[in-house]
């Protein structure tokens, strides 16, 4: 009896100890996800700025020679950005938004030739699929990580779309719902073709007094383009990481249910085989009374 209840007693220390565990994994993701959500608002504003200096050079220039090539038998050749998670405890995070990828891309009339994944897990499932050579990048832990993660990827596909291994470049992120939820998305991120912009010299000024830009058009419209991609790729980013914690988060939160149901289990159990040892030792102590009575008489 007592190796039992030694048994439970140790049981239930370890069990509060991962419910120590679980309550600080979960008071970090909820942390987490508020300077995400932050992040992701502040470009709303930097994103509409890029979007009206597009818009005025576009509209001063007319359609731009963005070296899009010309579009080849079979397809151009495709790379991707594929946003998922170094840690784990997240559900199926990494698993639907590779598969989302994998979908989207294999049914492109394009080769895939290059991906870049963000994060060990959805590293490990890309390379699994053996579907192209897949370069590997540290998922940030912070926002201000996010920033070298996003300059690095720019440098890497422009490089690439130089040699000619790339041509139309995608990219694939988990977006944030209400709640724990989040749904796989992607979007085609190069190249910046003609539809792409017709569609924003149409985006009408918000004022009265018709914008000027000062000095040649093209470095500006080129700066702007750096400017236009580096917020996609950090609002990818930033979402993904939103939702990786949201998912951890709902994790932990079900984690720390399960193990409050064991802890009150294990607790039942313990006062049930302690009442059962007490109860028996009582009845030793009566019929040890009782014999030495009979014994007496």
């Amino acid at each position: 009896m007592s190796g039992t209840m030694q048994s439970l007693r140790h049981q239930i220390d370890s069990a509060g100890d991962l419910q120590g565990v679980v309550g600080a994994m979960k008071a970090l993701a909820a942390s987490s996800i508020g300077q995400y959500q932050k992040a992701v608002g502040a470009l709303d504003d930097y994103y509409r700025t890029v979007e009206l200096g597009l818009s005025v050079c576009l509209r001063q220039t007319g359609p731009a020679n963005l070296a899009t090539p010309k579009p080849r038998k079979g397809g151009q050749p495709v790379g991707a950005v594929i946003f998922g998670s170094d840690q784990g405890l997240v559900g199926r995070f990494n698993e639907v938004v590779v598969d989302l990828a994998l979908k989207t891309l294999k049914a492109l009339p394009g080769k895939t030739q290059r991906l870049w994944a963000v994060g060990e897990r959805a590293h490990s499932l890309l390379t699994e699929s053996g579907l192209a050579p897949v370069d590997l990048l540290t998922a940030p832990a912070s926002v201000h990580a996010i920033t070298s993660i996003v300059g690095k990827l720019l440098i890497d596909g422009e490089s690439a779309r130089e040699k000619g291994e790339v041509v139309d470049v995608y990219v694939f992120h988990n977006h944030p719902k209400s709640g724990t939820g989040y749904e796989p998305v992607g979007k085609q991120l190069l190249p910046l073709d003609s539809a792409w912009q017709h569609k924003l010299s149409a985006v009408p000024w918000p004022s009265n007094a018709p914008p000027e830009i000062i000095g040649e058009t093209q470095p500006a419209l080129e700066a702007f383009i750096r400017g236009y991609l580096f917020v996609l790729l950090f609002q990818a980013c930033a979402e993904s990481l939103n939702s990786e914690n949201a998912s951890r988060l709902g994790a932990m939160q079900r984690a720390e249910k399960n193990i409050k149901n064991i802890l009150e289990d294990l607790n039942e159990k313990f006062h049930r085989v302690r009442q059962a040892s007490i109860d028996e030792e009582l009845f030793d102590v009566v019929s040890g009374f009782e014999a030495l009575s009979a014994k007496n008489k």
